[in-house]
């Protein structure tokens, strides 16, 4: 649902691209991330207010560098350029760039030697994020050099009358002490851009935009019950009112009572038309004997749609299906957007069958988490049911690595109930991002009372994060940590032993699969 208003950003494979989007974003202006290959066409046409040149892996002089079309240049918008973008700035430009004597990575102190525009409030020295091996060892005609550091003497440029500028750091990594100031600067002084990226506007452009799509027609919605397809059903439900038919599928692979709760609350809570589908036999038969968690995700995914659509038939105006599909599911499931590398498919994304009958609505399909909760809270959700940790479509399916069965479901069920509980009793619940249980293929040696045991082993996961792009493990209490391991021990028949990840996202993934 793209507001008037926009910043767009080019993505040329930086680690770092989504990070942009999120700190514009946070300043109360739609920013959308495309390819480096968005056509010049397409940019006339949707007249954004500025553009930022992401980062990326590559030199500019690489055999297989991305490249630009150097007319973006001359279309009187401002442009942002940023490490590798800066480089792309000066070589197409008439500048030139070289590989760095000494390469910078890491922290770095930068010292504003000009105040243009994008340094307004800028303090002379700080800290910034560097990481690259290139350095722009002659300006383009008609720039300034704004700054430098011990290694890069050309460490920002700028031209004031074209509105373009270049920096050889990251200003949207947190290590950059002053970079929100400095793409504050860029979005509101330079850019001319409003605080209009608001909950309330996005509700009322999504709500006209759905009504104008759908038509006299109807939608069916794929309501899990998770955060994300529930704000999408009251959102859809707002502009659609009787002609959205809610489906909650049971797939067997739901939490400990989930599916009954889900029922339960929205028959009690919102005038939603739902109806109840129990599928588990469906689906477990199909998972059966199935290990490899791309062949699951698929696997859900289309049988999945083949449930919906089924039930789409019993009501002959249904054209759509409502899904709560968000900004890291696409960007994580489709290397569509710059260089970024597929890391894994999700149910709702990549596991689609490349025919379907339903017409896909994916309202929050540009946003993060977040901004979903944000927009749940304006729609008057619940505040302990916005705050519910992610869970992922597939369910318990990628939580039980190696088959899936009823007896290791029901297992890591009763396992991930009394964790979940036991963080809720100690007061974290709302300090961590996601937290959950998951049964390992594996079994080892224990001993209870005077027996051996060889059993499964449960390892928990806890992380913290704001969109779950990156994640950091949650430090627990030592206490609360071993009450929970003791009490899963002593009550879950079938687990002798308790492990605690301490991986961070990257390089791990937060789910296990």
């Amino acid at each position: 649902m793209t507001p008037e208003e926009k910043i767009l950003i080019l993505d040329f494979g930086s680690q770092y691209t989504q990070l942009i989007a999120r700190r514009i974003r946070e300043l109360k202006v739609y920013s959308e991330i495309h390819a480096y290959g968005y056509s010049i066409d397409k940019i006339k046409s949707e007249k954004p207010k500025g553009i930022i040149l992401s980062g990326g892996p590559l030199s500019v002089y690489d055999k297989n560098a991305p490249e630009i079309n150097s007319e973006l240049f001359e279309l009187d918008i401002p442009v942002l350029g940023i490490c590798f973008g800066l480089q792309l700035i000066a070589k197409n430009l008439g500048g030139k760039v070289e590989p760095a004597d000494n390469r910078e990575y890491g922290k770095a102190k930068f010292e504003v030697t000009y105040k243009s525009k994008l340094f307004k409030n800028v303090d002379e020295n700080s800290i910034v994020w560097m990481s690259h091996g290139d350095l722009v060892s002659q300006i383009p005609e008609g720039f300034i050099i704004t700054g430098k550091s011990e290694n890069s003497p050309v460490c920002s440029i700028s031209n004031e009358t074209k509105k373009i500028y270049g920096v050889q750091f990251h200003p949207e990594v947190a290590h950059t002490k002053e970079g929100v100031k400095i793409l504050r600067n860029f979005v509101f002084d330079i850019c001319g851009c409003s605080r209009t990226w608001t909950p309330q506007n996005f509700i009322a452009t999504a709500e006209a935009e759905i009504k104008n799509k759908v038509g006299s027609k109807s939608a069916i919605c794929a309501l899990s019950g998770g955060v994300d397809s529930s704000v999408a059903a009251v959102l859809v439900n707002k502009a659609l009112g009787d002609r959205l038919i809610c489906v909650h599928v049971d797939s067997g692979l739901m939490r400990k009572n989930e599916s009954a709760d889900i029922i339960k609350m929205f028959k009690e809570n919102f005038h939603l038309r739902l109806i109840h589908i129990n599928a588990s036999e469906l689906f477990l038969s199909r998972l059966k004997n199935v290990t490899d968690p791309e062949q699951k995700r698929k696997i859900i995914g289309s049988t999945f749609i083949e449930v919906f659509e089924k039930e789409a038939k019993k009501f002959p105006d249904v054209e759509y299906l409502v899904q709560g599909t968000l900004y890291p599911d696409v960007i994580e499931s489709v290397s569509v957007k710059g260089a970024s590398a597929t890391i894994k498919t999700h149910h709702n994304v990549g596991g689609l069958p490349e025919k379907m009958n339903l017409k896909l609505i994916e309202p929050f399909r540009e946003l993060f988490k977040d901004e979903v909760r944000a927009i749940g809270k304006e729609l008057q959700l619940a505040d302990d049911f916005i705050g519910r940790h992610p869970f992922p479509g597939p369910g318990l399916a990628v939580r039980v690595l190696g088959e899936v069965n009823e007896d290791r479901l029901n297992i890591l069920r009763e396992a991930d109930e009394i964790y979940i509980n036991e963080i809720k009793s100690a007061g974290i619940y709302n300090e961590i991002w996601q937290a959950f249980a998951v049964l390992l293929p594996v079994q080892t040696v224990g001993v209870m009372g005077d027996f051996r045991t060889y059993e499964n082993v449960i390892a928990l996961r806890a992380v913290t994060s704001t969109d779950g792009m990156t994640a950091d493990w949650y430090r627990f209490d030592h206490a609360i940590l071993e009450n929970i391991s003791n009490k899963i021990i002593r009550s879950v028949k079938g687990v002798n032993r308790v492990v605690y990840d301490i991986s961070s996202k990257p390089p791990s993934t937060i789910e296990w699969e």
